[in-house]
Parts: C-alpha cells; sequence; structure tokens
C-alpha cells in the first residue's frame, strides 16, 4: 500500500558534481529532527555519571580479543595498529599548531571547508556545535575548540557486502588509515585559511561522535547503535575536526528512520549473538535501541569483526533513496525476508539464509568484564575461592601483575 509523503530531504550527491538527491520521507515515520532526547537527562548524566572510553572501561575485553582472533586477523591488526600509530601521534598535537595564514575579510570559511572535504573523498560533512556533555572524561581537558567539522568516509561497497569476512576488515581498518591521512591534510588547509584546527583520531576517540553527526544533518541513529546516513547508511567510519573557525552550523534532519527501524528490525532479526533488541528505552537522556555489549563482543572477537548488522541494514545495501521511495511506493521494506538482503557466511557454520540464525553455547559468550585491574582481582578473588591462601610467591607475582596495570595506565588509543 503506497503511504503519502510528508516531506522531501534534499541532499548533496554522493562526489562533487553529482547531482542532488531527494529522499521522500512518508507520513507515518515522521518523529522529529536528529533523535528524540530529553536535554536535562542529558545534562544530568554528563554531569554525574560522565561518558568514558571503551578502551578506558573495558581494557579487560580488549586484552582478552587477542586470545580468541584468528592468526590472519591478528596479522593484520597488528600491522594496522603499527601504521595509525603516527596518525594518532600528529592528531594529539594537532591542537597546538598555530595557523600558518590569515582569516580573509568578510569570507565565511564555512562552505571552503566543507569543499575542500569533500573534494579530498569524505561523503559527508556537517558542522554543529561540540557538546561536551559526549566528550569522554579522559579527554575533557585535551579538547579546545567549539565548532566540530563532522566527517564520514565510506569504506569499500563491494568488499563491505561480505561481511562477516577478513576483507570486510580490510574495508574497515583500511578505511581508517585513510581517514587519518585525509584529516592531517584538511586540518593544514584550516590552518592556511587563518584558523586552528584539532584532529579527533577515529582511532583515538575523544567522543561519543554519532549525537554530533547527527545534530549537523548527517543522518540519524538506526537500531543497530550506527549512524545511518543517506548515501551508504552504516558503511562508513566516522571522525571530528573541531576548530575556532567561525562556522555556520547546519541542523538536524529527521529522514524517518527513526520510525523506519522500528518497522524494518532486519537487524535486530538477523544479529547473530542476538545482541540487538526490538524495544527503544531511554538511555542516558535519548531514546534508542540498546545494543547488549557482551552478547556483542564475543562474536566481533571471534568471526572477523562480525558487522552482521552493517551488511543486512537495507540503507546500506542500496541507499536511503531507493529505500524510501520503496517505502512510499509499497509500504514495505526493500529487500526484507530475502536472501539478497539477509544472507550471510558465518565461517566454520555455513550459510544462514533469512530466518536463520547460527547457534553458540552458553560459555561462548563468557569474556573478561571491566578494566584489567578489576579482572586481575576477579582471577584472584576465584583463586582464593577455589584454593586458599597462595604462597608468597604467588601473591609477589599478583602484586607485580598489579602494578604492571597501574604503571601502564589508561589510554583512549584504540579502534572503536
Amino acid at each position: 500500500m503506497s503511504k503519502p509523503v510528508y516531506n522531501v530531504v534534499k541532499r548533496p550527491g554522493r562526489a562533487p558534481g553529482d547531482a542532488d538527491i531527494e529522499i521522500p520521507v512518508a507520513e507515518d515515520l515522521v518523529t522529529v529532527p536528529g533523535v528524540p532526547k530529553r536535554d536535562a537527562d542529558v545534562a544530568f548524566y554528563s554531569r554525574e555519571y560522565p561518558l568514558q572510553s571503551q578502551n578506558i572501561e573495558k581494557t579487560a575485553d580488549r586484552d582478552w580479543v587477542w586470545t580468541v582472533y584468528t592468526d590472519e586477523f591478528t596479522k593484520y591488526r597488528k600491522g594496522h595498529e603499527g601504521r595509525v600509530q603516527p596518525l594518532i601521534d600528529k592528531a594529539l598535537l594537532s591542537g597546538d599548531l598555530e595557523p600558518t595564514g590569515a582569516p580573509e575579510p568578510g569570507v565565511d570559511p564555512t562552505e571552503k571547508i566543507r569543499g575542500k572535504a569533500r573534494e579530498m573523498g569524505f561523503g559527508e560533512v556537517g558542522f554543529t556545535r561540540l557538546d561536551r556533555k559526549y566528550v569522554f572524561a579522559a579527554k575533557k581537558r585535551w579538547v579546545k575548540f567549539e565548532h566540530s567539522i563532522c566527517l564520514a568516509l565510506e569504506q569499500d561497497y563491494e568488499q563491505t557486502q561480505t561481511i562477516p569476512d577478513m576483507e570486510a576488515e580490510y574495508a574497515h581498518y583500511g578505511t581508517y588509515e585513510i581517514m587519518g591521512e585525509l584529516a592531517l591534510a584538511l586540518a593544514d588547509y584550516i590552518r592556511a585559511l587563518g584558523y586552528r584546527a584539532q584532529i579527533h583520531s577515529p582511532n583515538d576517540n575523544s567522543a561519543a561522535y554519532i549525537p554530533m553527526f547527527v545534530e549537523a544533518g548527517l543522518g540519524q541513529l538506526g537500531a543497530n547503535g550506527q549512524l545511518l546516513s543517506p548515501h551508504f547508511g552504516s558503511r562508513a567510519r566516522l571522525m571530528m575536526i573541531t576548530t575556532d573557525a567561525p562556522v555556520i552550523h547546519d541542523k538536524p534532519i529527521d529522514y524517518g528512520i527513526q520510525t523506519f527501524c522500528q518497522k524494518c528490525q532486519v537487524c535486530v532479526n538477523r544479529c547473530p549473538g542476538r545482541a540487538l533488541v526490538r524495544d527503544k528505552v531511554w538511555w542516558r537522556g535519548v531514546e534508542k535501541n540498546k545494543l547488549i555489549y557482551d552478547r556483542c563482543r564475543p562474536v566481533m572477537a571471534r568471526y572477523d569483526g562480525c558487522g552482521v548488522c552493517i551488511k543486512v541494514c537495507p540503507v546500506q545495501r542500496y541507499g536511503m533513496k531507493p529505500v524510501m521511495e520503496h517505502y512510499v511506493a509499497t509500504g514495505d521494506v526493500l529487500g526484507k525476508g530475502t536472501d539478497n538482503l539477509e544472507g550471510y557466511t558465518f565461517m566454520e557454520k555455513g550459510y544462514f539464509g533469512s530466518g536463520k540464525l547460527p547457534q553458540f553455547d552458553h560459555d561462548f559468550f563468557d569474556l573478561p568484564h571491566g578494566t584489567r585491574e578489576d579482572w586481575l582481582f576477579e582471577r584472584f578473588k576465584q583463586r582464593l575461592t577455589e584454593d586458599g591462601v597462595p604462597s608468597a610467591d604467588e601473591l609477589t607475582k599478583f602484586a607485580e601483575g598489579v602494578k604492571t596495570v597501574l604503571d601502564k595506565g589508561p589510554s583512549t588509543r584504540g579502534d572503536e
């Protein structure tokens, strides 16, 4: 059954020079621009329970994953980390660099920066205020500037459709490497315009980036917990550059995604770990589908990054315009119920078409929780329970292990 159209969203084409696209939003999909939220609650949680990077809060499982990665994945990840380390180091110091040019009187830098970023290959570029409520506690003193330039770089389409597979991970991590280099060049360009620029690396995240992307009108939060943008859905990697350039902020847009995802539910139904939930909840002042981390992480670690929630999303697979046009014309979700959209091969477990899922035993989902030191103490308590008080040598080794962890200290570095 066809649907009446409430609004048509006009967005720039996929690449510079491409025609603008028009995305119809059906009446029954309309909610609010961006995402439903309660600003007072967001402020409360930010003040009383500030966000922290998973690379600090969950170091125990960040270490554990290396023990279950395949050999190929381990080798590639180590190479990737070596390649991005210099980029992270340069990004960390980028906010301290002075401008190399002077602002041109009467010239708005917004479209200059947007045009340059698009020319460099960023598929989505938007501007908004840096909302410090979403900045990680460990980075609050590091961030310097008030304006956020939100940048999304598309990863290869064909490689992404191989999910879950190492080929898709080459696209995933390779995109991080490319955008790290592009960010250095774009920051240099901003300095040449007479302004300062601080690179918020995708490999050393300073904040929860998606809320700023939503405010900049670059998409909406999907049921899979990822940004769904017009051209490539969740098939992108995100980063920000903040600046003191007086850019004009974009506005959030209602693409209809908030309601569409609740009607679609393909990612929820196809998640191998049953980590996605059907119903939305209010979480830290925002209405969203809340992912179950402990159901997701073990699958990601053992199955080449998983990513099934990306693969089976119709907005990722077909683009937002075709998906919304199909919904307006038919009232149906494009591709839903077909193996073309929903099918995937799960390594040694085989192929799973629409309606079929791999099975895992209960122990599969066991993983360390909390920080490295938390996990050391958990294992120590288990040792006390099972074997009694350890010897003096064992106690010394335990203390040395804790000291090593404490000396290493927390770090926000690492891919999210």
